[in-house]
């Protein structure tokens, strides 16, 4: 049954209140990756940190920090939510390699080499040109790898993460993207990448943001079954989890940090336009409320067991982060 599941959604970016953890708490969700920063530097992201510390203080019967698999089991246990943080950026570390163990101890399990940008890491999805992982970059893969913070490359280009995949000696996660043959986007990676990562034992987490699906906002739960299943036919089973991208209740204001940041004075549209230049529209069957639970009985109904289910509804995020998390 479902509720018995470990259900973990391996990204969202929502509005963080005591209502929406009640709500995450009912939808029988047993952990969440929390997006930590987009653009924010290391002392804007300890203030993060210091945010969410006053959030777990106020909320201690709702949800509870992930430091390790056994906290997620302790979630579950408990009747919580387990929060792990995650950074959608390298902007964290500013240029100090010291800083990725700084932050790995005080809760930072996730980052990405890049966002849409070229980093001072690797080449982020929107360049024109991918010049792979960067001197800096190949230190820092080789530091995250010893403290056991996983590398992401979800937003990040083709050259920048098959490299990325050869050189970390830990799985890699690309934690919201899907595949470029369900839909064509510039962050949809390519079955070359999506077969490096599953021989690597990494982990595919889909995305349920509408720019990133078949068809966008009127993607159906069987168009978004039938693109996990042609990928599991790709890569397996075992390398395939959920990573919404949900951002619920935020104002266009935070879409605009997270599409510019600081450093356009022009307005970027990311892959929305002009006359889009909004939230897309969201799907009628992936909300908070019972997202999870439709996608955990779509794959059921479109001919995935029940360990397969299982395993993409949480149990790969669990295994995944079980290894991955070792330092």
């Amino acid at each position: 049954m479902y509720q018995d599941q470990i259900i973990i959604d391996g990204l969202q970016y929502c509005n963080w209140t005591r209502d929406y953890f009640i709500t995450l708490r009912e939808s029988g969700i047993t952990a969440v990756h929390v997006t930590l920063a987009y653009h924010e530097d290391a002392r804007q992201t300890l203030t993060q940190f210091g945010q969410w510390n006053r959030l777990f203080e106020q909320n201690n019967d709702l949800i509870m920090p992930v430091n390790g698999v056994e906290d997620i089991a302790s979630a579950k246990a408990s009747g919580r939510v387990g929060i792990l943080f995650g950074a959608q950026n390298c902007s964290p570390i500013d240029d100090e390699i010291d800083l990725i163990e700084v932050m790995r101890k005080q809760g930072l399990l996730i980052m990405q080499l890049t966002y849409n940008n070229q980093s001072l890491l690797a080449t982020g999805c929107y360049e024109s040109v991918d010049s792979g992982v960067t001197r800096f970059g190949k230190q820092v893969i080789k530091e995250m790898n010893r403290v056991g913070m996983i590398i992401d490359m979800s937003h990040s280009a083709e050259r920048s993460t098959l490299e990325t995949i050869e050189l970390s000696e830990r799985p890699i996660c690309i934690s919201h993207a899907n595949p470029t043959f369900a839909h064509d986007a510039l962050r949809n990676k390519s079955n070359e990448v999506l077969t490096a990562l599953g021989e690597s034992g990494g982990l595919l987490g889909f995305s349920l943001y509408p720019f990133h699906l078949p068809n966008g906002s009127q993607c159906q739960l069987n168009d978004f079954c039938e693109m996990v299943a042609k990928t599991a036919d790709l890569i397996g089973v075992d390398r395939l989890a959920i990573g919404s991208d949900l951002c619920l209740n935020q104002p266009q204001s935070v879409l605009e940090w997270m599409r510019n940041g600081r450093w356009s004075k022009s307005m970027d549209y990311g892959e929305g336009s002009s006359s889009n230049s909004g939230w897309p529209a969201a799907l009628p069957w992936f909300d908070a409320q019972n997202g999870m639970k439709n996608i955990y009985s779509g794959l059921l109904e479109h001919g995935f067991n029940q360990e397969e289910t299982n395993q993409i509804i949480g149990g790969n995020w669990f295994s995944f982060l079980e290894l991955s998390l070792k330092k």
